[in-house]
């Protein structure tokens, strides 16, 4: 029962990331404003909000014009339900949580991990979208990390050094190619995830983050998509390799140790 609230309450909060991803596109403040069609500008009913369940109830399509509806509505919210699970499964398991309500510090891991997911998506679908890495949201997603990770107790050092990988990573490749292989947006981003992860677990999330970008891009080369030249938003991987570290870095990093 409990993880199935927990997935009704990331299909509520995927659904507000879907607002702020489309209003942070078309500049309408995020609060304060009535959901409408994107086609007809019909302002939005209740019933038409519901997440996931409007949306099949209507068959993919505006219940006023019947223009199809973005498919990023329903894709969004699931991932965000489905990732609201991972994460709460990653630190309670299948222990009741009411024992772990107790102590304030998996409770306060438990938030931090979910804001960052939120975070994640947004980046995620923004780049996926639109190719560009807002400083809107990685700059205050900065400052929420620092922020989180200091009050769990994770030292200043790893968290300044995470940084430090994730810029410099990225800054090399900006200096090299003079800007063409890599934006100001992904050198903030870079600098987000060391925040995010600290020193260790940056490395596991670039790992990822290059080898799912690769294939990926593979995939669409191979399939006449995209060209070698071809641009790809890259802040899409990174912000996937970032949700793989945040969810069993620490697994990954054990792992690889053991193997030496």
């Amino acid at each position: 029962m409990f993880y199935i609230l927990i997935f009704i309450l990331g299909l509520i909060v995927g659904s507000f990331l879907n607002v702020v991803i489309i209003r942070l596109n078309n500049g309408k403040k995020i609060v304060n404003s009535r959901s409408a069609c994107s086609s007809c500008q019909q302002q939005l009913k209740v019933r038409d909000l519901i997440p996931l369940v409007s949306f099949i109830m209507s068959r993919g399509k505006c219940r006023y014009c019947h223009k199809p509806i973005s498919w990023q509505y329903p894709l969004v919210e699931l991932a965000a339900a489905v990732l609201f699970v991972l994460v709460t499964y990653n630190i309670f398991g299948w222990i009741s949580p009411a024992i772990s309500f107790y102590n304030f510090n998996i409770i306060l891991l438990w938030a931090r991990n979910l804001i960052f997911v939120c975070f994640l998506i947004i980046i995620f679908v923004y780049d996926f979208r639109w190719y560009l890495i807002l400083d809107l949201v990685t700059i205050p997603a900065m400052i929420v990390a620092v922020i989180l990770n200091l009050w769990l107790g994770l030292g200043l050092a790893s968290l300044a050094w995470g940084a430090l990988v994730g810029l410099g990573f990225f800054l090399i490749q900006f200096l090299v190619s003079r800007g063409k292989w890599i934006g100001g947006g992904d050198l903030r981003l870079g600098a987000l995830m060391g925040l995010m992860l600290g020193f260790k677990e940056v490395i596991v999330a670039l790992f990822f983050a290059y080898i799912t970008g690769a294939v990926f891009s593979l995939f669409l080369i191979a399939f006449g998509k995209k060209g070698f030249k071809s641009k790809v938003p890259f802040g899409t991987f990174l912000s996937l390799g970032t949700l793989i570290a945040l969810l069993c870095g620490e697994a990954i990093i054990i792992w690889y140790f053991e193997l030496f």
